[in-house]
């Protein structure tokens, strides 16, 4: 494995933690991980990277090292948080850029309103979330207003084994030493002797903002960089947009509109669920070198 190093940072009023990995004078890769994952979730494609690269991993607020908000987590802040990142990192050049899920939202997102800021653009699984319908506002106000008067958790573990073995019912492709690996820092023991999930509680809180995807797309239709477009052949997330027929007439009709993108490069790797950089890190890393080239 390639050797990582941590650095904590401040940033807006938050104590950010992030992982490098690479030489500090190799071209910079920004990477955003996904919903309850942490920086080092991109080892295997890190290690699988033939060009030496000077990869930047944020644990995102509320996850990993990072600090927690206060009780509620709102995606402009993921936004703002890369912004400020990538002002004290690089605020002249612009910087390629790579996110998974959730990260590749993020990215997609801030590749569209900061165009300029942008050299080159990787989504990994980044298709977004299911369009919501204006109907569907009062039950969601409904149902956050709910559970945001409670104490949310979740659950510990009594061995790391056992964290380990969590990850692998999430991703049966997942080797024992990879899960081992990702166990140590995926969670972290506590003073009772067992193992909690390095992440806030308060992110299974449901959004009380419906998902409106015309927004995201007139952001996506405001990106200028080249585009690397990544999805996995067996990703779990596709049936939440349907049936397949449903769910591919839907991602090709969101991916039409990175229209303004210098380039579009679309991949679907094989053998692979939705943590593909987990399932097939040799295969996402050598598109990446070619791409980044």
């Amino acid at each position: 494995m390639k050797s990582s190093r941590s650095e904590f940072l401040a940033i807006r009023g938050m104590q950010y933690h992030l992982r490098h990995w690479g030489d500090a004078d190799a071209p910079m890769l920004f990477m955003l991980h996904g919903w309850i994952d942490v920086s080092a979730s991109f080892q295997f494609l890190v290690d699988a990277l033939k060009r030496d690269w000077h990869v930047i991993a944020p644990d995102l607020r509320g996850f990993g090292l990072s600090d927690y908000a206060t009780g509620s987590y709102w995606f402009p802040d993921y936004l703002a948080d890369l912004d400020a990142l990538l002002l004290h990192y690089s605020p002249i050049q612009p910087i390629n850029l790579l996110g998974h899920s959730l990260g590749a939202n993020v990215a997609g997102i801030y590749a569209g309103v900061r165009p300029q800021r942008i050299k080159k653009l990787v989504m990994l699984e980044g298709f977004g979330m299911p369009a919501t319908q204006a109907d569907e506002a009062p039950a969601r106000y409904a149902r956050w207003l709910d559970e945001v008067q409670g104490n949310p958790t979740l659950r510990s573990y009594p061995t790391l084994q056992e964290v380990a073995q969590r990850l692998q019912k999430n991703n049966p492709r997942l080797s024992d030493q990879r899960a081992d690996f990702l166990a140590q820092h995926w969670a972290a023991k506590n003073e009772a002797g067992t193992w909690d999930i390095q992440a806030d509680p308060w992110h299974k809180l449901p959004n009380p903002n419906l998902y409106r995807v015309e927004e995201v797309m007139a952001c996506w239709q405001a990106v200028q960089a080249p585009v690397l477009w990544v999805e996995a052949k067996n990703s779990e997330l596709l049936s939440r947009m349907g049936s397949n027929q449903q769910a591919r007439a839907e991602i090709d009709r969101r991916v039409a509109y990175l229209e303004n993108a210098t380039k579009v490069t679309k991949l679907m790797i094989e053998n692979a669920g939705h943590m593909l950089q987990h399932d097939q890190p040799e295969m996402v890393a050598q598109a990446i070198d070619q791409f980044l080239d």
